[in-house]
């Protein structure tokens, strides 16, 4: 009685019989039962077996300024501690092992040759055909060190927009000037937490007139103007000019957005042209100016052709304020103070801000008379909309 078996098609020894589902090994054709398949003996599977796939080499492009990783077809922030650590991820990357081994386990032991070299010995353990495998490999990493796309522009003090910040008859106040570096930094760091890499500050630089920031992309710029404009009001205007062309020869364009703030600021006391109502105490420049009579401390709001720049001439601002003693509340509209510089007692307009139970006030003497000005809280006993702005309150606002 003949039996029928399977034989390697390799060195001619018979194979043990398997299931088509449980074999896991090499398999070849078998010329004389086209459509099947034979596996190898153990012998011929194993002295063809490679348990691990490993480079001869792996070069790892690393800038030496902020440790990025060129990776694919550009710069990566992968935020190792230290090149053994990118050594590390980049030979794990590298290696591929059989899909035929099960219980796969392995671990790598870094050498340090030099500052730019670093050897990897892997070691690698597994089972196939239920045999028990291991192997162990070793990978030189060659670190090189170069400079990637950002620090070169950075160093070359590469700029795509520049932002003026500048102030309608007026020089731009120190707070205004320091909130617009705080915005640009703020817009740089978010947009870095996303992942781009291209936005950064490459230069702020305080000029007579106010303060220019260079930054590297349109989109900054168009940030920081806009958001200069939310919290201070005025207006901003963008102009192109053309700088070069690309390497597909696209025009490129360097953008300037010129930011011109309000004249007044909040805090300035103003006399209005042509206007008996008395000075205004300014409380907001956006969108019309808005402010309350410091003879009344009711409300008042500029016209839409004035828009945040009223005929006017600044009379001083809360800080120029000097406080004063009170000698006496004459009725509900007026309220007799010495004179900060003669020391005569004299009448003046009380508005609804004052206090009747102070002793002293702050008041302010310019060419439109003496005037009671609210008191460092900013206590008007006034409803005010959210838009509009507090004489004393904190201007800082989430970018």
């Amino acid at each position: 009685m003949s039996e029928s078996r399977a034989f390697c098609p390799r060195c001619g020894d018979p194979v043990p019989e398997r299931s088509a589902t449980d074999a896991d090994g090499e398999t070849s054709a078998d010329p004389l039962r086209p459509g099947a398949e034979v596996e190898l003996c153990d012998s011929c599977y194993f002295e063809s077996f490679d348990f691990v796939d490993a480079p001869d080499r792996i070069d790892v492009r690393v800038c030496a300024q902020c440790g990025a990783v060129y990776r694919g077809n550009r710069w990566v922030d992968v935020g190792a501690q230290d090149y053994t650590d990118i050594a590390i991820e980049e030979v794990s990357e590298a290696l591929a092992v059989h899909v035929d081994v099960e219980d796969v386990a392995w671990q790598v032991e870094p050498e340090q040759i030099d500052e730019n070299t670093i050897r990897m010995h892997c070691y690698f353990t597994g089972v196939v055909r239920g045999t028990p495998v291991e192997e162990q490999v070793m990978v030189p990493v060659k670190i090189a060190r170069q400079t990637c796309l950002r620090c070169g522009r950075i160093a070359g003090d590469y700029y795509a927009s520049i932002v003026q910040i500048r102030a309608e008859d007026r020089t731009p106040t120190s707070e205004e000037m320091d909130r617009a570096k705080e915005i640009a930094n703020t817009v740089v760091a978010d947009m870095e937490a996303t992942g781009d890499r291209n936005a950064f500050v490459t230069e702020m630089g305080e000029v007579d007139e106010g303060l220019n920031i260079k930054v590297s992309t349109n989109k900054i710029g168009k940030k920081i103007s806009n958001k200069m404009i939310e919290e201070f009001g005025g207006t901003v205007n963008d102009a192109e000019t053309l700088v070069t062309e690309d390497e597909d020869g696209n025009e490129v364009y360097r953008v300037t957005f010129a930011v011109r703030l309000p004249p007044y600021t909040p805090g300035d006391v103003i006399d209005l042209a042509d206007d008996d109502g008395g000075p205004v105490i300014v409380r907001s420049a956006r969108g019309n100016l808005k402010g309350i009579r410091a003879t009344t401390g009711e409300r008042y709001e500029a016209g839409y052709e004035e828009g945040n720049a009223p005929d006017a001439r600044k009379l001083g601002d809360l800080e120029d304020a000097v406080e004063t003693t009170v000698v006496t509340v004459e009725d509900e509209n007026a309220v007799q103070v010495l004179d900060p510089e003669t020391y005569q007692a004299k009448t003046v307009s009380r508005p609804d801000y004052f206090d009747p139970e102070a002793e002293t006030v702050p008041v302010l003497k310019s060419r439109a008379g003496l005037h009671v000005l609210p008191g460092s809280d900013g206590d008007t006993d006034q409803d005010v909309d959210d838009e509009e702005y507090d004489p004393y309150a904190d201007t800082g606002a989430d970018v």
